[in-house]
């Protein structure tokens, strides 16, 4: 059993995360329920904080909202002397919601539309984060109309190729996101913005991909990014003063996974900047990264209830809970592995094989394959472990099943962060049109 964070198994029996009981948790707040390790989260921000502090480097560490955005999570973020990515009107509301300083926010995305950059103007946001031409001559005009010029970075691809599921692999030329380097759209797109009245360009912005285990992959981006800021400069005269290394920081899900200590990525990337740019006599640029994930993924844990159970002879038997891909679709988008316990009786030796399913109506809709429990019985508590990155902001209503509860742990303390959607929430936009009504009435 991996347990990390404030996670341990208590006198009873039962796992218990920040101080709290899970059973205790269940009980006031029901299941499926994601709980948050608040300290861990917290941990996490501050070692990237510093060890980006003990580079010397000027730098940004900037929590990548679209992992779990909710204005708790915002707040949590702006106290840890973070700064934020947004990718959406919705990201952007929350975070201004929560207080979170516009001018430490940076707006991402590869189809920002007019509305949505209009509001991120209106809200005096610290950059744009630019992904295609498009989006340049849009940007300016728009900036123009408010009497504006924005801070700017170009998303750039620069050909890495990270070891990591092909859907959340970026960096690689064949990409819907960013500038390509080989085929010399990124620096058609330096030339452009440099042109445009209403942008000041910063620099630039690459990331290959997510939870990535080595180092290898941002060196060679680095190495990339920075050649190609010195051609820049080289040839049209301009100095990025920021380069933004995005994120992609792996974590530990299951048993094999490697991620390395925060400190070693940072150090990796800072040490290939200051060699590149050292080099080539370039001005060392601020830094800038952006990790979700690694702040957020392993501090996470998804509570169930076990219902019902399905024993095929010979093939396997299914343990069916109160939730699935409605709460973690990420199995059946990515394959993606979990590791669990039953939660009410962790000392107990595990005697059975089990598969876990969801209660969505597709046959893809399962947690884990083949894992290790005590014999169950329904109403038994199973905890899913690590599940605080793109769970709860992949979260669904399909089959029109209500989203989590969330609440954060810390010192004994369990605060509801989100609560639990009602069945008055799922109706609340539904409208039925004059005719339908006038037709039930008829009949």
């Amino acid at each position: 059993m991996f347990l990390h964070g404030t996670s341990r198994i208590n006198a009873q029996g039962h796992l218990e995360i920040g101080g709290c009981d899970v059973t205790g948790l269940a009980k006031e707040f029901g299941t499926p329920l994601y709980i948050v390790d608040e300290a861990l989260v917290r941990q996490r921000a501050r070692e990237f904080m510093d060890a980006f502090r003990k580079t010397g480097l000027r730098f940004q560490v900037a929590y990548a909202s679209k992992a779990f955005c909710v204005m708790a999570m915002c707040r949590l973020a702006e106290e840890e002397g973070m700064s934020l990515d947004v990718v959406s009107d919705g990201e952007l509301h929350t975070a201004l919601q929560a207080g979170f300083p516009a001018d430490r926010i940076h707006f991402h995305g590869n189809n920002k539309t007019p509305e949505e950059i209009q509001m991120a103007l209106d809200a005096h946001i610290g950059c744009f984060v630019v992904d295609n031409f498009v989006e340049l001559q849009l940007l300016n005009a728009l900036a123009g109309d408010k009497g504006k010029r924005v801070n700017v970075l170009l998303r750039i691809t620069p050909g890495v190729e990270a070891h990591t599921h092909e859907y959340i692999s970026t960096g690689q030329q064949d990409s819907k996101f960013g500038f390509d380097l080989g085929n010399g759209a990124a620096f058609r797109a330096v030339r452009q913005a440099i042109a445009l009245p209403n942008l000041k360009l910063l620099g630039v912005h690459s990331h290959i991909g997510s939870q990535i285990f080595e180092v290898e992959g941002f060196r060679m981006a680095v190495e990339k990014v920075a050649a190609f800021a010195i051609e820049v400069r080289a040839k049209l005269g301009e100095t990025f003063s920021v380069i933004n290394l995005g994120g992609g920081f792996g974590i530990r899900y299951v048993e094999g996974d490697t991620p390395l200590p925060v400190s070693q990525y940072v150090q990796a990337i800072s040490d290939a900047i200051i060699s590149s740019c050292t080099a080539a006599d370039f001005p060392l640029p601020e830094i800038w990264i952006e990790p979700g994930r690694s702040m957020v993924g392993d501090a996470g844990t998804t509570l169930y209830t076990v219902g019902t159970s399905k024993d095929i002879p010979g093939v396997r038997k299914y343990l069916a809970v109160d939730g699935g891909m409605t709460d973690n679709p990420r199995p059946a988008l990515y394959e993606s592995k979990y590791e669990a316990i039953l939660a009410n009786r962790a000392n107990e030796a595990p005697t059975e094989l089990v598969s876990i399913a969801g209660k969505a109506c597709e046959s893809g809709d399962m947690l884990i394959w083949d894992l290790k429990l005590p014999e169950s019985q329904p109403g038994d508590l199973l905890a899913v472990f690590c599940t605080g990155a793109y769970n709860y902001a992949m979260a669904s209503n399909y089959n029109r099943i209500r989203r989590p509860a969330v609440v954060f742990v810390k010192d004994g303390r369990a605060d509801l962060v989100v609560a639990r959607e009602s069945h008055e929430d799922i109706t609340r936009n539904d409208l039925i049109p004059e005719r339908l009504r006038k037709q039930a009435v008829s009949r």
